[in-house]
């Protein structure tokens, strides 16, 4: 199809420089449209030629290194293509004004050399860019493809922290109910957890899930901290109506409501509220998981583990979206502690 615009855009240019030297453009029409058409079989093997080369050189060199030896190469090409030019040329000439009798011009031939030279040079130059474009744009897919791999792993590596943390404070629980001879109440937990973590493992670490399906999860794992705060610890959602459809990361808000129930119930002796709203706010949703903080902290409580929730949150949102995800912590209320999470509204 290039070669086409090529040859059409050709066709032009001549018969504009041959109406400006007085040759009737109209009556030359056809014997060109001729003699192009022969042309272009020298015009193919020329790219056939030219491809071969390049896919030779960039073997063994940078695409930027070879592209020197390339123009030399098609240089070289258009000096042999231009005596068959204008070969081909003379014979529609001679075709054409037949019978009329035809004078062999050396002189005019020479010229149909360089004309038909340049033309050949000109269409060699441009396939050149034409392979390098086409480089370009394979180079770029397979970046693009390493990437989305490369985000994709880092997506399951953020994803599979989740797990291991949860199990490890729960396990944890488990054995001081034990210790505290509430056996019946750790069986629950027990049963709970493998409900709750068989259901997690299932998931695809880079596949949405529904809203709605994130907060089942969540109320999972809440009901498996009733077991032990059931008396001290109350949890609202608040969802925006048709806000339940909007796809999320799975199992994005389990760090958050697992820091609510550790930093919040877990360092209070009184009663303590985690609240969870969701709504959307333009192009964006907006979740916010709030919890009470304890005017006055258990003196047997010690704060477990680090921060690793929250920067594993705020790295998946990153890694997912860009500038357009992100968790934002507000802790300017002493009585309160919020999270923020904001990214892109989409629905399945």
């Amino acid at each position: 199809m290039f070669g086409l615009y090529y040859w059409v855009a050709v066709f032009v240019l001549s018969s504009i420089v041959f109406a400006a030297v007085g040759t009737d453009p109209v009556a030359s029409a056809l014997g060109k449209v001729v003699h192009y058409a022969m042309s272009s079989i020298v015009i193919v093997a020329i790219s056939v030629v030219m491809y071969a080369l390049h896919k030779r050189l960039i073997r063994s060199r940078r695409p930027e290194e070879s592209l020197h030896l390339l123009f030399l190469g098609a240089f070289l090409l258009a000096l042999l293509a231009a005596p068959i030019w204008a070969g081909l040329g003379f014979l529609v000439y001679t075709a054409f004004t037949w019978p009329l009798p035809t004078v062999f011009d050396l002189a005019d031939f020479g010229y149909d050399m360089a004309y038909g030279g340049g033309l050949m040079f000109g269409w060699a130059c441009l396939f050149v860019n034409l392979l390098f474009a086409s480089e370009l744009s394979e180079r770029a897919a397979r970046l693009a493809a390493i990437r989305e791999e490369a985000l994709a792993a880092q997506m399951r590596a953020l994803r599979y922290q989740v797990n291991p943390h949860f199990l490890f404070n729960t396990l944890n629980s488990v054995d001081a109910m034990i210790g505290e001879g509430e056996t019946a109440q750790a069986q629950r937990m027990v049963l709970s957890l493998s409900t709750f973590l068989r259901t997690t493992l299932e998931l695809d670490p880079f596949h949405d899930v529904s809203l709605e399906e994130e907060l089942a999860l969540q109320q999972g794992y809440l009901e498996i901290e009733r077991e032990r705060f059931s008396d001290r610890m109350t949890v609202a959602f608040t969802i925006e109506p048709g806000v339940g459809a909007a796809l999320v990361p799975s199992l994005i808000l389990q760090p958050l409501v697992e820091n609510a129930v550790k930093h919040g119930v877990g360092a209070a002796r009184g009663q303590v509220g985690i609240k969870l709203r969701a709504q959307r706010n333009g192009e964006q949703l907006v979740i916010e998981i709030e919890n009470d903080r304890p005017e006055s902290p258990r003196t047997d409580w010690r704060p477990v583990g680090t921060r690793v929730g929250l920067r594993n949150v705020a790295e998946r949102l990153e890694a997912r979206f860009g500038d357009q995800g992100r968790l934002e912590i507000d802790r300017g209320d002493a009585r309160r502690f919020r999270a923020r999470i904001e990214m892109p509204w989409r629905t399945a």
